[in-house]
């Protein structure tokens, strides 16, 4: 393993561990660090039941430490949006359209995940944001500045502590569409899986997107 690879894992892995604190606080076990020249400035778990709040994805909590610690040392737009250009965000699962619609507007630089989002991706499971241009249709808010992406990072691991999450059952779940049961095989898994991303991937996009951007 080459030095770029053992750091990649090596930061993935302290997603890992926000997104094992996330499990132990009862909220679907997605965590995320963002970094900025090799070191982590900021980190989320998932929040949603614990807030009542949707939105509050892994991303969206670590992202909202830094703007408010940037607005607080008196940055200006600008200088915020040159800050996030020069971030990675490492992040257990593939971030949702939400999420991937706020990094593409922020101007992140680079985001590495683990397992795919095969519902509500947006990074090329459903939708591909992170490609998109700072062009619009018809005059239309601009869709954001697109940032580089790779998955697979740990996928392994990041499916394992979703698929432990849903067979321990999720007090806060809604009533489920399959009865729960343990996996026996990688379709049943992924069925499994898709069902508990289901539960914490149904949120306003849109309006999450235009507060980042007021």
């Amino acid at each position: 393993m080459n030095d770029s690879c053992s750091e990649t894992v090596r930061l993935m892995k302290l997603a890992i561990d926000q997104a094992n604190l996330a499990m132990d606080a009862l909220e679907v076990p997605v965590g995320c660090v963002i970094v900025h020249d090799g070191k982590v400035i900021s980190s989320g778990r998932n929040r949603t039941t614990e807030t009542r709040n949707a939105t509050r994805h892994a991303e969206m909590e670590a992202v909202d430490v830094l703007l408010e610690q940037w607005q607080k040392n008196g940055l200006s737009m600008s200088e915020v949006a040159e800050k996030f250009s020069n971030c990675t965000l490492y992040v257990t699962c593939e971030p949702c359209i939400m999420c991937a619609s706020a990094l593409s507007i922020l101007g992140i630089k680079e985001v590495f995940y683990g397992c795919s989002n095969d519902k509500f991706g947006g990074c090329g499971s459903i939708l591909s944001l992170h490609q998109n241009s700072t062009d619009s249709p018809n005059n239309e808010v601009p869709l954001g500045k697109g940032f580089k992406c790779t998955g697979g990072i740990m996928a392994s691991e990041a499916v394992l502590l979703l698929r432990t999450f849903y067979e321990q059952g999720n007090p806060n779940a809604p009533k489920p569409h399959r009865p729960v049961a343990v996996a026996s095989d990688k379709n049943e898994l992924e069925l499994l899986v898709a069902d508990m991303v289901e539960a914490v991937f149904q949120c306003p996009a849109q309006e999450e997107c235009l507060r980042l951007t007021n």
